[in-house]
């Protein structure tokens, strides 16, 4: 099995805390300020704890239509959500899992810097095409950016 592996970090001005309740919140937050990548993320098992199952459908503005997925870790003291897809045509017929590891890391300054960082575990041999890789990223902080705008515009949540 081929593994790759892709992160990235991008700084906010907004606190740890902030975006990490926010990213607990992701089923809710994500179809409301990003839905042309999100259209729902369901909680089928569990209680959004470590151990929950996820459905995801997808927005048309992304190649694919569904997933799942698991939380694997969620751990308030060092910011970090960690989840495993693991199920639906996002795995784009050439994955076996995608593993993303959410942190946010707090800044000095008292902002952070989000940090994901996402294993690919491709089927056999297979390569990912460096485009593939560049739309999760950008997915990724489209998704980031819509939120952390959210949070300016209501700073009471989260």
């Amino acid at each position: 099995m081929t593994v790759i592996t892709s992160e990235f970090e991008i700084a906010s001005s907004l606190p740890a805390s902030k975006f990490f309740n926010a990213y607990r919140d992701f089923n809710n937050i994500a179809p409301k300020v990003d839905p042309e990548t999100y259209k729902t993320l369901v909680d089928i098992e569990g209680d959004g704890g470590a151990g929950t199952i996820r459905d995801i459908s997808f927005g048309d503005g992304v190649p694919f239509t569904s997933g799942k997925l698991k939380l694997d870790v969620v751990d308030s003291n060092n910011f970090t959500i960690i989840y495993t897809i693991f199920e639906g045509d996002i795995l784009m017929g050439q994955l076996d899992s995608m593993t993303h590891h959410v942190k946010f890391i707090p800044s000095p300054d008292g902002g952070c810097v989000y940090k994901p960082t996402v294993v690919y575990n491709c089927k056999g041999e297979t390569q990912l095409p460096e485009e593939a890789l560049n739309m999760v990223k950008e997915g990724f902080k489209k998704t980031f950016n819509a939120i952390e705008g959210f949070i300016h515009a209501n700073p009471q949540t989260y």
